[in-house]
């Protein structure tokens, strides 16, 4: 199933098909990924077969609020790291729920999103529409020819050529350094 991102039911579409385990794959505001709730261990699955993905490699969370990071880690992130949310910024903490792991969260710059991450009651995971080891797909043509039999929804928002993902950032024993720079350009000296 397409729906237009315009059409006014697609948030309540949206959330409603996460709520109950479906995977979706959203525009944001960087790229499209493929979303579902982060607490249903079977779309994580489903994801990760749909793209060639192996277990080894973690899935983004996007929150709906910059506040609600402090539920998931006791990092303290500067507050000039985080004034680029709701933005394109991946920042990767200690994950307080799963000690001895690293979860990267991201706030995103589109209200709609938010909306969508809201009503669904729990962080999304978020990767990259692509199959593993392919370029990112930036055409809706070209997601809805790839995906549309193997996923339960798509948003059409439109094509995202020349978009850039996120900036991903690691909290490192206070310090933050800049694994990847993307759509945010960040000068860790400054923070």
């Amino acid at each position: 199933m397409v729906v237009n991102k315009s059409d006014a039911k697609s948030i309540h579409i949206t959330s409603e098909l996460l709520k109950h385990g479906g995977v979706v794959i959203l525009p944001t505001d960087t790229v499209y990924g493929f979303s579902a709730k982060s607490d249903i261990n079977e779309a994580d699955l489903r994801i990760r077969t749909i793209k060639g993905r192996s277990e080894s490699k973690p899935f983004i969370r996007l929150i709906a609020e910059p506040d609600e990071i402090k539920k998931y880690t006791d990092d303290e992130i500067p507050e000039k790291l985080l004034k680029y949310w709701p933005g394109p910024l991946t920042i990767i903490v200690n994950d307080k729920i799963l000690p001895g792991i690293t979860t990267a969260f991201r706030c995103p710059g589109d209200i709609w999103l938010r909306k969508i991450i809201s009503e669904s009651g729990a962080p999304l995971y978020s990767t990259s529409v692509n199959r593993s080891g392919k370029p990112i797909i930036q055409t809706i043509d070209g997601i809805i020819s790839e995906f549309e039999s193997e996923v339960d929804l798509i948003i059409n928002g439109g094509d995202t050529k020349d978009a850039l993902p996120s900036t991903i950032v690691k909290m490192e024993k206070g310090n933050p350094v800049v694994l990847r720079e993307g759509a945010v350009k960040i000068n860790p000296g400054k923070l």
